[in-house]
């Protein structure tokens, strides 16, 4: 988490700019977002589309941001929401563009920018990661890739009504870990 972006976001919200807030917690998570997103839902096209939808909700919801968690929870959780929502909602996969707004064209540009570079990580670990759950592979993301305490990883993964708990998680990790070593090793990835 970046100390100063979470100070830069709390100002821009004290002083009630919720547009330029909005804009800055995009522009800052963004890429970290899409690598979630990416991991959840193993497909560029819906990965972009639950990004949009992050991006909407984030801005539609910022008003309502209590501050009980940092931002970069909080835009996590969004995201997990939005993800599980473009995986469960079938009506997505006919075709349906979500409607351009101004969150909209910051979340392609975010996406725009981070697509090379994050197109050639991914390539080199999508044998490995076809082998886990998508909820696997949020854990690791979650945990590896934002480097968030158990805590944080425990309140993104809560589906509503079902929390989740942070020592539940880390046996799941271990597991985790231990399976993906030893796919690496069989193919020859890792010595």
């Amino acid at each position: 988490m970046s100390p100063e972006l979470e100070e830069r976001l709390r100002q821009l919200l004290a002083g009630g700019d919720l547009r330029a807030t909005a804009t800055e917690a995009i522009r800052g998570y963004g890429p970290q977002v899409l690598q979630v997103l990416r991991a959840m839902l193993r497909d560029e096209a819906d990965a972009r589309e639950a990004f949009s939808q992050f991006a909407e909700n984030l801005w539609k919801g910022l008003s309502t941001f209590r501050g009980e968690a940092s931002f970069k929870t909080w835009a996590l959780r969004l995201a997990c929401n939005a993800a599980r929502n473009q995986r469960d909602e079938a009506w997505r996969r006919r075709g349906r563009r979500f409607a351009t707004g101004e969150a909209s064209a910051i979340a392609e540009e975010v996406r725009t920018r981070s697509v090379v570079r994050v197109e050639l990580q991914r390539q080199a670990l999508d044998r490995l990661r076809q082998a886990l759950s998508v909820e696997e592979q949020s854990l690791l993301v979650l945990r590896l890739d934002q480097q968030l305490s158990w805590n944080e990883v425990a309140d993104v993964l809560a589906e509503e009504g079902k929390p989740a708990e942070p020592a539940a998680l880390m046996k799941r990790y271990e597991r985790i870990k231990e399976r993906l070593g030893k796919l690496a090793r069989e193919q020859g990835l890792v010595d």
